[in-house]
Parts: structure tokens; C-alpha cells; sequence
């Protein structure tokens, strides 16, 4: 044991010094122009009246909102367009010997990249990972340029925001040419009990010299706690110009399983040595668990069946558009759980690298999405017009870049097919599963079917071809489908958040139903105005029957877009959890003689407020969440009245309350006993500014970031949720502030500010680093308030 320690430790700091030459990140010091320039691809071209910036960008949230921009309401009203990269960089006279790829993890769309001028290829999908071998290109000792174009100008192709340009991580990739193939190490896990686990190791190696390699491959595997866990050495002999798939079984004593409550990670250490000298390794996480898909038990995560208190999510991140930083991916994260889900849906494409590392770390199961549509479109220039050509590539990218993430535990091969009644898109599922299959045969695969109204049945031939049928709304169908086709395992892959507790009982009752995922976990931008309410006399109708500009996102999250839960996000979660057990909101009164309309996506606006002044004497409805058999309420220290609020009342009691100034509260009631209780305060005019970073220290790295949320509060400290001051930011040292939003999808104000209105009293700004140490101070100003400065540290 002390040997294998040893062995490690040598390990892992020849992975340090060989793992900044394998893969360096390579996102800083790029030049950008927005437009179209013919002779940007040349070594030569002049770009240093260009734009300095560092990757990731999206240029769209940086224009103008606006309702003549041709993305229109299904891309948030915002501009597209065609622009240019360009990047130079001196490659050094000593990796001539070796291999150097340039690896993009996504740029939306069509982009074309060219190394001295020379192009490598085009590629259409946003979504996907992709790479190019740079090697015969590049100028040894010398200067060379990389430049992409990236053409988001063919609109519409999107249903929701997608943002422009290169938004994820750029990477460059340096190897020797005899080395494990990109992706190519592929781990599954199987034989689990308490007592062990058998890990299986299959790398793809290649040869690229003109001769015979014998080559030895060692998988060296760590556990969470960073010990040895077990090792196996193989000898291996290459041919010139191939490659071969080497398969290695280890065995792991006491494994530690990953699952949503203990997301235990392992890793596997690969070295490529020859003569005893390493070269080439990689590192890659894993975790060790076991899943299992029946209709009599359903979805069996190391043993256990677990139910999937499931959301949907878009790609983008608010105020920073589809620029995919690695914090605000986490945070993405961190904000799912803390809310109460355990399972997210990637709608409707392949995230980032840095979300599912994050769903990986923190422990919130995947259901990982490839494309929106198969062979026929929902946009003119959607998916559609490349699937035929492209389906392979980009299944095969999403699959072997993600296959080693334990979070995922299912594949989803589309969503509301169009073609989905034609008998051919029973022979495109078909295909596309065994494709998968042909990767990975340990997980389910599934796609997101609506029925239009119409019955299941019509469906069967096209569930037939999938592992767990998805139902996107009419869940209400499952029992009499599962009378139909017992052995049909149900996931809801969309609902409304309306029917939150509706689908619990369903999911709860049915060993079948494996879960509900709603439609949106978050709030998102584009497909503007789902999930708006409206006021009588206002345009009616749903997001797609008319203009409703300045909406220009989505309103049906729980979670809206800076971060703040909605109160149906609090009920949801105490549905499916026990860590929150009480909870108090106020269904908004309408202004008479106005009413209160919803759509099909939305839910009545309720606000976590008590300052309804204008309302005095007038009845408002006060909605209280309980996990508890009975709930009071109490006015200014008055019991207006008790409540249960057990199963059969789908655990919330609504109370009319004639509306006087002063303390709301509720209790919860067990054993006639008050337990606990959460109040509601009438607020004063708001008079100071508070702030609140999530994270005081970030990185002096250029991509870190520092949430800071902004509260307009009265003099006793309770928050305003009238207040809507214009407020403005100022920064001073290393950081920019790189987005201010307030999660109002009607102000259409710039996202890329140093001004934003307040909206309920809540307002967010986004400080991002550079490459420099030291304080950043942010201080926050509005009229009628007193100014706060808050310091963040780059360190």
C-alpha cells in the first residue's frame, strides 16, 4: 500500500508539470470584430484596431433588445449577425515532435475556423464539442494565428436564446503522437455491493508515427479521500497509423457510491508509457454507482428507488447571456439544489463541461438532451437542415465527451418531434438509440413526446424504440397507458408548474413514474412571455399567438433570473423534501375593476410581501405552504384563524385577510403544538441599500465571478418589494462588472450596464476578474438612498 501511495503521489506531480502542456486553456487575449470581414482569415490581416477580450463571450447579450432584431420572440428579441476571432500565438520549435489540436467546447453557430489561413472545416451545430489537429499548420519558432468566423445571421434558428459566438472554453490540446485518443477513456461501473465494486477502463489509443509502438497503460485509481483504490497495468502493441481500444477491469474494495446526498467521486489516472517514460496521461472523474430502470420498482439508484423532483433548463445565464463561465455554471447548480431538485433536464442540447462538472460535484442527477428536432424543423434555419448530415457526429460528441459524468444517469435523443406521428420517425429513434448504444448500453435513453391532444397509443411504435418513455404535460394518462403496455417506464419530461402537486401524487402513487420535470426549473431568455400573467384589457393569448414585446424571456421558472426563488419554488420542494416545512406568500390583489389573467405556463403571481398599503380594509388572499397537520395565522399579534393542511388539502390552506399594515405570521401546528412560524412585515419607504456577495474572495484568473445581490430596504431593515429606484454601480479596481439585471423580462434595458432599476425591491450585479490581484470595491447609488460599497477580493 505505502508503494501504490508513493506511486501516486510520483504520479500526480507528473501529471502537474505534463497537464499544462497536454491541456491549456486558451481563452485569453483574443481580438474580436462584429461583422462581416472577407480577409479576417489571413495570417497577415491587420486586426489591432479590434476589439481586446477574453473568451467566454457572447455578443448578443451585449446589443440592444429590440423588436425588429431578426432572432424575434423565440430568441429574446435580440442581435445575431455575423462576427470574428482571432487569436496570436507563438508556438515554440520543441513541439514539432508532438501532436496540437485546438479543442472548442461550443460556438454558436456555424462557425469556420482557419490556423494561418488555412481553413479546418466548418461546423454547424452550437451545441457541440469539437476539435482540429493543428499540427502540419503551424509555424514552429514563429507567430500564428488562429481566427474563427461564426455566422448567427440566418434567423430564425432557435426557439429560445442562443446567444452568439464563442461562448464556452477554447482549449489547446498537445500530445505525443502515440496517445489516448480525445474522449477516449470510457468508464463504467458494475458488481457493486458494500463490500466492492469492479471498475471497467476502456481507452482508445492511437498511433499516428509510421511505426510499431509497444507502449504499456497503466489505470491508476484514486478515491475521494485521495488513497490508491486500485491499479492495472496492460502491455500494448500498436501497428503504424492505428488505434486500438484497450479494456482493463479493476476491482475497488468498500466503494463509496455517488448519489444526490453523497456525490462520492473517484478518479482514474492514465499514463501511455514507452521504455518507462510517460508520455501521455489524463485525468478523468468518475463516480461508482449503479442504476437501474424497472416498471415494477422505477428508477433504482444504487438499490434505492429514488423519484425525480425534476426541472428544465435552458443554456443560458441571464445577465451574461450563453457565456458559459465556470462559476455561474456552478451556481446554476448550487441554485437547483438548494431549491429542493434532485434531477435537471438539459433543454434541449448538450451543456457545458462546467455544468455537469458541477451537477458531478454537488450531486443533481442529468437527463442529458441532444437536439430539438430530427429531420423536419420548427425554425427555417433550425436543426433541421443539418441532421441528415450531422446527427452521427454531434450524437457521438455528446455521448463520449459525457459518458464519465455519474450525474447522468439517462440519454434524450429529442424533443416534440415534429415528425413524431410519421412511421420513419420510429426508424430515426431507432437509429439514434443504437448509436448511443453502441457507446454506452448503461443508461436509458429516452425523448421528450407530446401527444397533441391526442392519445398515447398513437405513440407506442415510437416509445417501443426508447427505454423510458417521455411525456412531455398529460400525465394524467399514465395509468391507462400502463394498463396498455405494463411494461413502460414513464418519466413527465415537461409539466406545468401549476401542477405541481398533481403530479407529485401521480409520481408518488406509481412505481412507474419515475419523476416529473417541470417546465422551467429557472426563468430563461427567449421564448418571450411564457409563463406571463396579465391584467384584463392587456393582449391575451399564449407566447406564441402574438407579439408581446418588451417580454423578451421566459417567466415560468421557479427560480427566476437573478437567482430569487418564486414562492411556487418553495412549494414545490416541500413537496418532494422535509428541509423546508413552512412557508407564506400573498396572492397579488388586482386593481379594480381589473382582473388577474394566466396563461398555460404561468402560476398566480404570489410575492413574499405584507406591504399592500394601498389596499387597506380590502380582503387580499394569504397562501400558506405547510408539511405540518395544521397551520394559524396571526395579524399584529391577532389569531385571524386555523387551518390543516395535511395531503387532502395538497398541503396549503388560503386565508382571506382584510389587509391592515403590520406583522403577518404563521405557524405551524403539530400535536396542537406551535412549532414554527416565518412572518411578513409591512415595509416604509425604502431608505438604504443592501448588499450581499455570494462569494467575498474569487480568483485573479479573468473568469471568476462575484454575485452581488442588491436590496432596497426601509430604516427598520425590511425589504421594500414596491421599490423600483433607478440605481447605479460604480467599480473601481481589478473586476468589471460584466452584467446588472433585476429579473424583470419587461425591461428591456441593456444587460451590460452600469444602471439598472430595482424591481420588487431586488436588483443584481455581476463582478467578473482579471488578471490582477487586489480589492474590488462596488458601490451602489440611488436616488433617496444611501450609498453602499461592498468589497470583493482578487486574490
Amino acid at each position: 500500500m505505502l508503494f501504490l501511495c508513493l506511486l501516486l503521489l510520483n504520479f500526480l506531480s507528473l501529471h502537474a508539470q505534463e497537464n499544462v502542456k497536454r491541456k491549456q486553456l486558451f481563452d485569453d487575449d483574443w481580438r474580436f470584430f462584429l461583422g462581416e470581414e472577407t480577409k479576417a482569415s489571413s495570417d497577415n490581416f491587420n486586426d489591432k484596431d479590434w476589439r481586446k477580450l477574453d473568451l467566454p463571450h457572447d455578443w448578443s447579450i451585449e446589443g440592444k433588445v429590440h423588436p425588429k432584431n431578426p432572432t424575434g420572440a423565440g430568441g429574446g428579441y435580440f442581435p445575431a449577425g455575423v462576427a470574428w476571432y482571432r487569436k496570436t500565438f507563438t508556438v515554440p520549435e520543441n513541439w514539432k515532435t508532438q501532436k496540437t489540436a485546438i479543442y472548442f467546447e461550443g460556438v454558436y453557430m456555424n462557425s469556420e475556423v482557419f490556423i494561418n489561413g488555412k481553413s479546418l472545416g466548418v461546423y454547424p451545430y452550437g451545441y457541440s464539442s469539437f476539435s482540429y489537429d493543428l499540427s502540419q499548420y503551424l509555424k514552429y519558432g514563429e507567430q500564428n494565428v488562429i481566427a474563427v468566423r461564426v455566422d448567427n445571421s440566418q434567423q430564425m434558428n432557435s426557439r429560445w436564446y442562443s446567444g452568439s459566438g464563442i461562448y464556452r472554453h477554447v482549449w489547446l490540446i498537445q500530445t505525443n503522437p502515440v496517445h489516448i485518443a480525445q474522449w477516449g477513456t470510457g468508464i463504467s461501473t458494475f458488481e457493486i455491493s458494500a463490500k466492492k465494486a469492479t471498475v471497467r477502463v476502456e481507452t482508445k489509443l492511437m498511433n499516428e508515427t509510421e511505426s510499431l509502438q509497444e507502449i504499456t497503460v497503466t489505470a491508476l485509481i484514486q478515491n475521494p479521500n485521495s488513497n490508491t483504490a486500485g491499479r492495472h497495468e496492460t502491455k500494448v502493441v500498436l501497428s503504424p497509423k492505428s488505434e486500438k481500444v484497450v479494456t482493463q477491469l479493476i476491482k475497488v474494495s468498500n466503494p463509496a457510491l455517488w448519489s444526490p446526498q453523497q456525490p462520492f467521486l473517484y478518479k482514474v489516472l492514465m499514463q501511455v508509457a514507452k521504455q518507462k517514460k510517460i508520455i501521455d496521461e489524463s485525468i478523468v472523474d468518475f463516480g461508482i454507482r449503479s442504476l437501474k430502470f424497472t416498471a415494477e420498482n422505477g428508477f433504482q439508484l444504487n438499490g434505492k428507488t429514488i423519484k425525480l423532483n425534476g426541472g428544465c433548463v435552458h443554456h443560458d445565464n441571464g445577465a451574461l447571456g450563453a457565456a458559459a463561465f465556470d462559476r455561474a455554471e456552478q451556481r446554476k447548480v448550487e441554485l437547483l439544489k438548494a431549491s429542493g431538485f434532485n434531477a435537471v433536464r438539459t433543454s434541449h442540447n448538450p451543456p457545458s463541461e462546467a455544468f455537469l462538472d458541477a451537477c458531478d460535484r454537488l450531486g443533481l442527477l442529468v437527463m442529458d438532451e441532444s437536439f430539438d428536432c430530427w429531420k423536419i424543423g420548427k425554425n427555417k434555419y433550425d436543426y433541421s437542415n443539418y441532421f441528415n448530415a450531422w446527427w452521427k457526429r454531434d450524437l457521438q460528441a455528446m455521448v463520449l465527451r459525457d459518458r464519465n459524468h455519474p450525474s447522468i444517469f439517462m440519454w434524450s435523443i429529442g424533443n416534440e418531434i415534429p415528425e413524431r406521428e410519421d412511421p420513419d420517425a420510429v426508424n430515426t429513434a431507432k437509429m439514434l438509440s443504437e448509436e448511443i448504444k453502441k457507446i454506452d448500453t448503461s443508461r436509458p435513453v429516452t425523448s421528450a413526446v407530446v401527444n397533441g391532444g391526442k392519445n398515447w397509443d398513437i405513440f407506442d411504435p415510437l416509445m417501443a424504440q426508447h427505454d423510458v418513455a417521455g411525456y412531455n404535460y398529460n400525465l394524467d394518462k399514465a395509468p391507462q397507458d400502463h394498463t396498455r403496455v405494463p411494461s413502460r417506464i414513464i418519466v413527465q419530461t415537461e409539466s406545468y408548474p401549476k401542477d405541481a402537486f398533481k403530479n407529485w401524487e401521480l409520481v408518488q402513487k406509481n412505481k412507474y413514474i419515475i419523476g416529473d420535470f417541470v417546465w422551467t426549473a429557472m426563468d430563461y431568455l427567449g421564448e418571450s412571455g411564457i409563463g406571463r400573467y396579465y391584467y384584463s384589457g392587456e393582449v391575451p393569448g399564449e407566447h406564441w399567438e402574438n407579439d408581446f414585446f418588451p417580454w423578451h424571456g421566459a417567466y415560468c421558472g421557479d427560480i427566476d433570473l437573478i437567482g430569487w426563488r418564486k414562492p411556487i419554488a418553495h412549494y414545490r420542494g416541500m413537496l418532494y423534501n422535509d428541509k423546508e416545512k413552512l412557508y407564506m406568500a400573498v396572492r397579488e390583489p388586482a386593481p379594480e375593476p381589473l382582473e388577474i389573467k394566466q396563461t398555460w405556463w404561468s402560476v398566480y403571481p404570489t410575492w413574499e410581501s405584507w406591504t399592500w398599503t394601498e389596499y387597506t380594509g380590502k380582503n387580499v388572499e394569504v397562501e400558506v405552504y405547510s408539511k405540518y397537520p395544521k397551520v394559524r395565522l396571526y395579524l399584529n399579534g391577532q389569531l385571524l384563524g386555523e387551518k390543516q393542511t395535511g395531503e387532502q388539502q395538497e398541503f396549503k390552506a388560503v386565508f382571506t385577510v382584510p389587509y391592515a399594515s403590520g406583522s403577518l405570521r404563521a405557524v405551524g401546528v403539530a400535536n396542537e403544538k406551535e412549532q414554527e412560524s416565518v412572518t411578513l412585515k409591512t415595509a416604509g419607504e425604502a431608505v438604504q441599500i443592501k448588499l450581499v456577495a455570494d462569494r467575498k474572495e474569487i480568483k485573479a484568473d479573468g473568469q471568476d465571478l462575484s454575485y452581488i445581490a442588491v436590496e432596497l430596504r426601509d430604516r427598520e431593515g425590511v425589504l421594500n418589494p414596491n421599490a423600483d429606484r433607478r440605481l447605479t454601480f460604480k467599480i473601481e479596481g481589478p473586476g468589471t462588472i460584466q452584467g446588472v439585471d433585476n429579473a424583470n423580462l419587461k425591461d428591456f434595458e441593456p444587460y451590460q450596464s452600469l444602471t439598472r432599476k430595482a424591481w420588487h425591491g431586488r436588483a443584481l450585479a455581476i463582478v467578473r476578474s482579471t488578471h490582477e490581484k487586489g480589492e474590488i470595491k462596488v458601490t451602489v447609488s440611488g436616488d433617496g438612498l444611501q450609498p453602499q460599497t461592498i468589497t470583493i477580493t482578487s486574490i
